[in-house]
């Protein structure tokens, strides 16, 4: 065959060949090892997020490096109501609508910024929703949700002077409630749970989104079938032209 292929002139187009067969191959494997990675970690999130509650100080005080994302974590304090601020989240089901954020002071000076859940556009101001704008000493339980601090090319600045967000900033959202010379805030958002529910239904909580996408199988399987593809077409290109050669059709020897 090696003899076939210098005859055929074709050793430089079968080296060539061999490198991008290796290459494709490769990145299929590296995605294959990203769908292993990629399950791993939704099966830490899913058990992260329905274990029992932890006190959220152990969350946030943890070790150095350590992903807090998802954790099922509680916190006592009183919310500030009149602090609150609202994130634009339009609903497939129920519409137009805001997620309200609401400090929560744990102690004096220390604030954690509590994502309550979901209000209808028509129910966002307070006065609506009375009855789920609770007094007194609470317990939140729900997830932890780190701030976003790259919100991406084409996401609306957030408009902090009217208390309006188009994207999680901890930074804006606290000194729009406090201004520069506020109580120190947790590092990261609480998204309440959904249950218990809020009295008179507002906020429903439970609103954390867990998706990450998980297409490596496909691209594993894109890398792999061009690879094959690769070496069938180039198979039949070879047999194709040693086939003209032993016929005399091509004399690739003859100078």
């Amino acid at each position: 065959m090696l003899m076939s292929l210098r005859r055929s002139g074709l050793v430089g187009s079968a080296i060539a060949v061999a490198i991008a067969f290796a290459i494709l191959m490769t990145l299929g494997t590296w995605q294959m090892q990203r769908k292993a990675w990629k399950e791993a970690l939704l099966a830490q999130i899913s058990e992260r997020s329905h274990a029992v509650p932890v006190p959220l100080q152990d969350v946030t005080g943890g070790a150095a490096g350590s992903d807090p994302e998802y954790t099922h974590a509680s916190v006592t304090g009183r919310f500030l109501h009149d602090k609150e601020q609202f994130l634009w989240a339009p609903d497939a089901s129920q519409g137009l609508g805001y997620h309200v954020y609401t400090p929560l002071e744990t102690a004096p000076g220390q604030i954690v910024w509590i994502n309550r859940g979901y209000v209808p556009h028509e129910r966002k101001e307070p006065g609506t929703r009375g009855d789920g704008q609770v007094g007194g000493e609470v317990t939140v339980t729900g997830l932890v949700r780190k701030p976003i601090t790259d919100p991406g090319t084409f996401t609306p600045d957030n408009e902090a002077y009217r208390h309006m967000f188009y994207w999680r900033s901890l930074t804006e959202m606290h000194q729009a409630a406090f201004g520069s010379q506020g109580p120190k805030a947790a590092p990261y958002f609480l998204d309440a749970d959904a249950e218990p529910a809020n009295p008179g239904g507002l906020p429903q909580g439970g609103v954390t989104l867990i998706k990450l996408p998980n297409r490596h199988l496909e691209y594993a399987i894109t890398w792999y079938g061009l690879a094959g593809t690769l070496l069938a077409v180039y198979a039949a290109f070879v047999l194709a032209r040693v086939r003209r050669g032993r016929n005399g059709s091509e004399h690739p020897d003859i100078r």
